[in-house]
């Protein structure tokens, strides 16, 4: 059976085609096949603004009458409203105990956090002492040294890598030796395409050798109009994540309503990010889903978002005063919290695949009081996630049995222990026994 026209277009160009509106609108266009014939007349007809073969696809403006006549094409698989993507807008650390894994050596050393934003500013947590803002690529203004003309990048930035410089370490991110490369695909509205971030994804893709990029921080969202295999963001997210980044999401601002996830946070395999109000308080006991924080579950029934962190009155970088700080709130706010604790994880073990990294995050959640459509596993803290007593539960129960020798057999490290703990009684009781004879010997003298 032949697939329904408007069953290729999401609901904005269906509301659109059916209206009969004769407005031109930007749209990508998904191809079945790179070489169709209906791609090579747009090309020739000049409606092709960009290329997007990450996902075989091209962006561009078309008229709804074009747009109902390419849906009828058996090469054309989807064709989405090229949406706008927007920014989603010290207490935050201690309460996530980030001191714990510092205190083991890991800060991010060595890993680079890719960040598509509005830019990054050169804060001097950023680059002093030494510069760690390695990359920097403008798909808006295409300029070639850091800048950010609204300030929300450089925030994301700070909560992430700022090492505290400014502040004499009051307020330092979760890995302060990671890293930043900085994208601009949003402008200084804090708006842009959602073409513009696909082609952002890619270039990071593209050069995650050149930079040793492990993970992407997307602190931003549209959205979710189709479900996540037609939606392009989740197409270009899945892509990334099987090129070995991790990809962590905002879940949205669109709280405290059901089902009120952003793309590409409706991505399954993607690390999506809810945020909590910790009530300014290090003790998390008194934590609640902050109210803005969007809600679970995804159109396909998905449970999301995976996990909550701190986002309410966060301080963070400022993009104008360059040693100062500012505080602002959102599920952007939380989401650079887990990112930079997925850069503390990689550098502990440096080869863990996304599938790998999730896992330990969620198992590393402390739940609060509400439902799991609402907080995920729960709150993210940093020392369960780097306590290596709780290494047995993430290897699995088979590591937790080692063998002496073929003819004693297994013996498990609970027996191993124990027996450590006899044989240091046994040495303790002879030690008393020996004083005692001392004692009754030299009394005799």
């Amino acid at each position: 059976m032949s697939q329904n026209r408007y069953d290729k277009l999401c609901p904005i160009l269906n509301a659109k085609v059916l209206a009969q509106s004769t407005e031109e609108v930007p749209v990508i266009v998904q191809f079945n096949r790179e070489d169709c014939k209906a791609k090579e007349q747009l090309k020739s007809y000049d409606l092709v603004e960009k290329e997007l073969p990450i996902i075989g696809a091209v962006s561009g403006y078309l008229t709804t009458d074009l747009i109902y006549q390419l849906a009828n094409d058996p090469n054309v698989k989807y064709i989405s409203f090229d949406s706008k993507v927007y920014t989603l807008l010290d207490i935050a650390t201690e309460s996530m105990e980030v001191y714990f894994p510092h205190d083991k050596g890991y800060e991010g050393e060595g890993i680079t956090v890719a960040v598509i934003d509005t830019g990054v500013a050169p804060h001097n947590d950023l680059v002093k002492p030494e510069n760690r803002i390695i990359g920097f690529k403008d798909f808006i203004n295409y300029r070639r040294y850091p800048y950010d003309d609204n300030g929300h990048g450089t925030h994301v930035a700070g909560i992430i890598a700022g090492n505290g410089y400014s502040s004499r370490g009051k307020y330092v991110g979760v890995a302060p030796k990671a890293n930043i490369l900085a994208i601009k695909a949003l402008d200084r509205n804090g708006g842009g395409s959602t073409s513009k971030v696909i082609e952002a994804i890619s270039y990071i893709i593209e050069t995650k050798d050149r930079y040793n990029t492990r993970v992407i921080n997307l602190s931003i969202g549209t959205p979710a109009n189709s479900l996540c295999e037609k939606d392009p963001l989740c197409r270009v997210v899945d892509r990334a994540i099987n090129e070995g980044l991790v990809v962590v999401v905002a879940a949205g601002n669109s709280g405290p309503s059901p089902g009120t996830i952003l793309s590409p946070g409706i991505n399954r395999n993607a690390i999506t990010v809810g945020a909590v109000d910790d009530k300014r308080t290090v003790d998390p006991s008194d934590d609640t889903i902050a109210r803005f924080s969007s809600r679970g579950p995804t159109l396909e029934g998905i449970q999301k978002p995976d996990l909550v962190a701190p986002g309410v009155s966060i301080n963070s970088l400022s993009n104008t005063k360059l040693n100062s700080y500012i505080p602002l709130s959102g599920t952007s706010m939380a989401t650079p919290l887990v990112t930079g604790s997925v850069a503390l994880l990689l550098d502990k073990y440096g080869d863990l695949k996304p599938s790998e990294v999730k896992a330990r995050l969620l198992k590393a959640c402390v739940p609060i009081d509400d439902i799991a459509e609402h907080q995920g596993a729960g709150v993210l803290n940093l020392k369960k996630l780097f306590d290596d007593s709780d290494e047995e539960g993430l290897r699995g129960d088979d590591d937790r049995i080692r063998v002496d020798s073929i003819e004693k057999g297994p013996v498990l490290q609970e027996d191993v222990v124990a027996a450590r703990k006899n044989s240091n009684a046994d040495f303790y009781e002879g030690l008393l026994v020996l004083l005692f004879i001392l004692i009754l010997l030299d009394s005799r003298f």
